[in-house]
C-alpha cells in the first residue's frame, strides 16, 4: 500500500510535509505585519550547512553573498533570509545576527562572534501598504520575531517575506514543496513569488507549472488540452516596476560550496518552468541552494546532475504554490489573488 503524507501524496514522490520541513536540520520562521505590507522568512540551521547561490536578475540586491563565492574563506553559514522592502529589507539580517548572537552560535575568530546570515530581498514598497516607518525601517525586529517563531511548520500564501508579494496579474506569495530522488536524497523549495511576469498560461487559471504538479498540490489542473503560444505574448508588470523571486534551495546531500553553487545555477532553470518573464533588468531573481550535508553523495556526477534536475523542478511547483495559496491584501487597488478569480 502506498503511504501518503500529510498532503495527501505519495510519500515516495514528495517528503511528508511537500515543503521545506521535509530537510531534517533546518527551521523555518516568518513574521509580517499587515499594515506596513512586507515581511520576513528565515531559515535557521541547526548545523552550519554548505550554501552557493546564483542572482540572475538585472537588479538584485544582497547581503554577504559575495561570502558564498567558492573561493571564499567561511565555509557555512548559520541562516539564510528572505525579505520584503527591497533595500531597507536589508537590516533584517540584523535581526537574525542579533538572535543569533545572543545563543553563542556564529562563526568564531578569538572572542568576536559572528553569525554568518546571507540575505536577499524583493521590491514590494508599491503595494498599498503604510511604509512610513519613521526614522528606521522595521525589518530587524520583524526578522528577529521570525526567528523566535522559527520550527519545522512552513505556511504558504501571504506569509513572511511573501505578504506583500505581486506578480502582474495576481497576488504572490511564499510557496514550498519537496521532492525524493531515487538515490535518497530529499529537495526541497522555498520562494517568494514577487515576480515581474506572470504564473499563468494566457491569464489562467493553468500554471505554466502545470505539467509538474504532483497530485493537485497547486489546483490538479495541469496545462490546457491545446496549449496557445502564449509565449509570443508575455505578461510583465512594465515600466520601472521591479520583480523579484527569490528562493532558497534545501537539500540532505553532502556538497561542497562549488556544488551548491552548482545546483543554484541549475534551479533557475524553474524560474523559466514557472513563470513568462524572468531576470529581466528590473528583477532582483536570487536563489540560495543550502545543504545539511546529512546524506553522502554516492556518485558525485549522477546524484549532483539529479538534485540540480530535480532543483528546478520542485522551485517551478514551489512558485505555482506560492500564488495558488495567496491570499490578497486588504488594500484598495490591491491586486485579486487566484483563489478570488478561479475559486477554490
Amino acid at each position: 500500500m502506498t503511504q501518503r503524507s500529510e498532503t495527501g501524496l505519495p510519500t515516495s514522490l514528495t517528503g511528508p510535509t511537500n515543503s521545506l520541513a521535509d530537510i531534517p536540520g533546518l527551521r523555518l520562521g516568518q513574521a509580517h505585519d499587515t499594515a506596513l505590507a512586507s515581511g520576513v522568512s528565515v531559515v535557521l540551521f541547526d548545523e552550519p550547512a554548505t550554501v552557493g547561490t546564483s542572482a540572475l536578475g538585472g537588479a538584485s540586491a544582497g547581503r554577504d553573498l559575495a561570502a558564498l563565492a567558492p573561493d571564499a574563506t567561511v565555509e557555512t553559514v548559520h541562516a539564510l533570509v528572505l525579505s520584503g522592502g527591497s533595500g531597507y529589507g536589508l537590516d533584517a539580517a540584523s535581526g537574525v545576527q542579533a538572535w543569533l548572537r545572543a545563543r553563542g552560535i556564529g562563526f568564531r575568530l578569538g572572542a568576536a562572534l559572528i553569525p554568518i546570515v546571507p540575505q536577499a530581498i524583493c521590491f514590494d514598497l508599491l503595494n498599498g501598504g503604510d511604509k512610513d516607518w519613521g526614522r528606521y525601517p522595521p525589518y530587524r525586529e520583524l526578522a528577529y520575531t521570525a526567528c523566535e517563531d522559527a520550527g519545522a511548520r512552513v505556511a504558504l500564501g501571504s506569509v513572511g517575506a511573501g505578504y506583500g508579494a505581486t506578480t502582474v496579474d495576481l497576488k504572490g506569495g511564499v510557496g514550498s514543496a519537496s521532492v525524493r530522488l531515487a538515490s535518497g536524497h530529499m529537495v526541497a523549495a522555498l520562494a517568494v513569488v514577487n515576480a515581474v511576469g506572470s504564473t499563468l498560461i494566457e491569464g489562467g487559471p493553468h500554471f505554466w507549472a502545470g505539467g509538474l504538479e504532483i497530485g493537485d498540490e497547486f489546483g490538479g489542473l495541469g496545462w490546457p488540452l491545446t496549449p496557445p503560444g502564449a509565449r509570443h505574448r508575455p505578461h510583465w508588470k512594465g515600466g520601472p516596476q521591479p520583480g523579484t523571486t527569490l528562493a532558497i534551495i534545501a537539500t540532505d546531500a553532502a556538497l561542497t560550496k562549488a556544488q551548491a553553487t552548482h545546483v543554484a545555477i541549475a534551479a533557475n532553470d524553474g524560474l523559466a518552468r514557472a513563470l513568462d518573464v524572468t531576470h529581466a533588468p528590473f528583477d532582483g531573481d536570487t536563489i540560495f541552494a543550502a545543504a545539511t550535508g546529512a546524506r553522502p553523495l554516492a556518485d558525485p556526477v549522477q546524484d549532483l546532475t539529479m538534485i540540480g534536475a530535480m532543483a528546478a523542478n520542485v522551485l517551478a511547483r514551489a512558485i505555482a504554490r506560492g500564488v495558488f495559496t495567496a491570499t490578497s491584501l486588504p488594500h484598495e487597488g490591491a491586486l485579486p489573488a487566484w483563489r478570488d478569480r478561479f475559486g477554490g
